[in-house]
């Protein structure tokens, strides 16, 4: 039976769809390409219908995945005042829920570990994703040059994603949910700005 070309691009979006959830979870080598077409509804063999190969399919789904984390960004930023936009990326990401639910949270701290030692185009795509990311960060920082303020994107981001990555080794008990507001506080300072000030000595 030949289906329609709408059929097709539904079914890849399906498997895209599926595998980026499954590779969050388990990794990138955690489900094999039948497992994936399995949890798809479709069989083994349909497989190279759509992709060249394994990794055309995890470039793909890791897209997929960061698309929709930049598209969340996006949207609560809208609706929020500029100067709550940044903190609202933050403790967003890093909350219980995102820890909890790797399988619709960022891809990075799932995957990133796994990507560094994959293929250069499927490090390339990574990469891509983000600069993305470091970008719409950056767009949330102001009154600061943008080289400034890109700066302290990666700086924000890097403690983002090592924030999860730590509260999820940590489980979801109390020292991961300090490990969490922790990161919070890092992210945006506010640990400085909450500390008190110490009194001059006085000789």
């Amino acid at each position: 039976m030949r289906y329609s070309k709408e059929h097709k691009q539904e079914t890849h979006a399906r498997i895209v769809k599926k595998a980026a959830t499954r590779l969050r979870e388990k990794g990138a080598h955690g489900i094999g390409v039948a497992d994936l077409m399995k949890d798809a509804g479709l069989t083994h063999g349909g497989f190279y219908a759509h992709f060249d190969s394994r990794e055309a399919l995890v470039i793909e789904a890791f897209n997929y995945a960061m698309d929709r984390a930049t598209e969340r960004w996006r949207k609560v930023t809208a609706e929020v005042a500029p100067e709550k936009r940044l903190s609202t990326i933050v403790d967003g990401y890093l909350s219980a829920a995102h820890r909890d639910d790797p399988g619709q949270g960022c891809a990075v701290p799932a995957l990133g570990a796994e990507i560094a030692r994959e293929s250069p185009k499927t490090r390339k795509a990574f990469a891509l994703k983000l600069d993305q990311m470091i970008d719409m960060i950056t767009d949330q920082i102001q009154d600061v040059p943008r080289k400034t303020a890109r700066k302290q994107a990666m700086s924000t981001l890097a403690t983002m994603m090592g924030t999860i990555v730590m509260s999820r080794i940590a489980g979801n008990g109390e020292m991961s949910d300090e490990i969490l507001s922790a990161g919070r506080e890092a992210a945006l300072g506010r640990a400085a700005a909450k500390a008190p000030a110490k009194k001059a000595k006085v000789n």
